[in-house]
């Protein structure tokens, strides 16, 4: 299940909830987590689970849940399953294994849909293989910068997180599920939101997420192949296609799986 844009909006602001689903964001989360004050979360979590029974079309609609080493993510799920409403995913922040998404599994059911956990730790980083095996190919994997740069003492700047990011990536490639990276946080920085965005499409995350409806259109642009990638990769394809999965050409070039694979994730990622 890979988006190019998540849009995050809290859960106590159920006025935002259809103006995120109308933002063009591919996905919309509703943050029961960080997002809403301790007084506050049963109010969120009531308003997120109406707004789930009946949501607004145009984006895929999921919720974050609180962490599992507190006690307030039971009466999330529990809520979910009580209603019987299947939201599009589930986001599981601080995972630090495979037994958060075993758990999470357990609790909703049958009801349970894709999952997405948070890596946002130094020891959900170093089981993010682990974790990544066990969404599968249904859900992907989110890193979460702010507090992992918390965790380790560093910055979030480029150089600091280059390699949880890396590490993220790769742990998605063996699994074969999507990647989301950290929101960028200075809505007004425009430049700054592209140049980065840029940096972690060609790192290979497949989407990003958002703070802000004014990021979303960044976002997706970056993240949607131009017309001459797109060209470019259905001549791949029929070259390689063309020649019986055999020694092809194409301007020159050799075309062999490594490049089927890259023409094939643009393909994948074309948008209508």
């Amino acid at each position: 299940m890979a988006f190019r844009s998540l849009l995050f909006v809290p859960g106590a602001r159920a006025d935002r909830f259809a103006k995120a689903a109308a933002s063009g964001a591919d996905a919309v989360c509703i943050d029961l987590e960080d997002a809403v004050a301790p007084h506050l979360k049963a109010d969120a979590r009531e308003a997120a689970i109406q707004y789930l029974a009946d949501p607004d079309a145009g984006a895929a609609i999921g919720l974050r849940v609180n962490a599992l080493d507190t006690e307030l993510w039971r009466p999330d799920l529990d809520a979910l399953v009580a209603a019987g409403v299947t939201p599009a995913f589930v986001m599981v922040p601080k995972a630090s294994g495979t037994d958060d998404i075993e758990t999470v599994r357990a609790a909703l059911g049958e009801q349970c849909p894709p999952l997405w956990p948070l890596v946002e730790t130094p020891e959900g980083l170093l089981e993010a293989p682990a974790i990544a095996r066990a969404v599968g190919e249904t859900g992907g994997v989110m890193f979460g910068g702010a507090d992992y740069s918390a965790s380790i003492g560093s910055d979030m700047g480029w150089d600091a997180l280059a390699f949880a990011r890396g590490a993220i990536v790769n742990a998605a490639a063996i699994a074969g599920c999507a990647t989301m990276d950290v929101p960028y946080l200075d809505v007004k920085d425009e430049d700054g939101l592209d140049a980065e965005t840029t940096r972690v499409k060609s790192m290979g995350f497949t989407g990003r997420a958002c703070i802000h409806p004014a990021q979303v259109s960044a976002v997706n642009r970056i993240f949607t192949p131009s017309a001459d990638e797109v060209s470019k990769a259905e001549k791949i394809a029929a070259a390689y296609n063309a020649a019986d999965g055999g020694v092809a050409l194409l301007d020159g070039r050799l075309i062999e799986k490594p490049v089927l694979r890259a023409a094939q994730r643009i393909l994948d990622c074309k948008k209508d």
